[in-house]
């Protein structure tokens, strides 16, 4: 039996991962965001961040708005915007300066653009996250394009428990996280 390449593996686990993700009920959602929420809300390495860049959750996603309503009391708060395939974080001062774009996303209405390397933190989104750190999205790269532009940001994902899985197969192009929250754990990987 041949063994599958990296690619032909992270696309089952994105299938695997992604119908599991599309059949939790709205509550369940709710639920473990609301868990998610509360141990994010602990890490030292959030709490202590003035800027952070969060995502603005969509479908199953671990949901973030009320994470980013409730951050906007005591930080500064970022959202990407979306300009020609980049990530552009965008200062926001309320929820309501925000629309959806063309993939039904919320994002800044326009781009207020902040120093890249004035971000303490960036709350990023994913299908799959390892222990390692390793993380599988759609496989667009948006995020790993990013990532690699904020080395000092410490990223940290979320995800419901059954989206830590054993061995994601990394790439040289991948951006690992330093921490991983769910709704009974949280995950440090050190940085090195």
């Amino acid at each position: 039996m041949a063994i599958p390449n990296p690619q032909e593996q992270k696309e089952k686990i994105r299938e695997e991962t992604l119908e599991k993700r599309d059949s939790l009920k709205k509550e369940q959602v709710r639920e473990y965001s609301e868990q998610i929420k509360k141990r994010l809300f602990v890490v030292d390495a959030f709490s202590k961040s003035r800027i952070v860049l969060f995502y603005a959750s969509f479908g199953n996603e671990v949901r973030t708005h009320e994470m980013i309503a409730e951050s906007l009391l005591s930080k500064k708060i970022l959202l990407p915007k979306m300009v020609q395939q980049e990530i552009v974080p965008s200062l926001i001062l309320t929820m309501e300066n925000l629309i959806l774009n063309d993939r039904g996303i919320l994002e800044p209405i326009e781009a207020l653009p902040v120093r890249l390397s004035n971000i303490d933190a960036v709350i990023v989104p994913g299908i799959t996250f390892d222990t390692q750190g390793h993380r599988l999205g759609f496989g667009k790269g948006y995020y790993d394009k990013f990532l690699k532009k904020v080395p000092r940001a410490v990223k940290i994902g979320l995800a419901f428990d059954f989206q830590v899985v054993d061995g994601i197969p990394p790439e040289p192009h991948d951006v690992g996280m330093d921490a991983v929250v769910t709704e009974s754990r949280v995950i440090n990987k050190k940085k090195k």
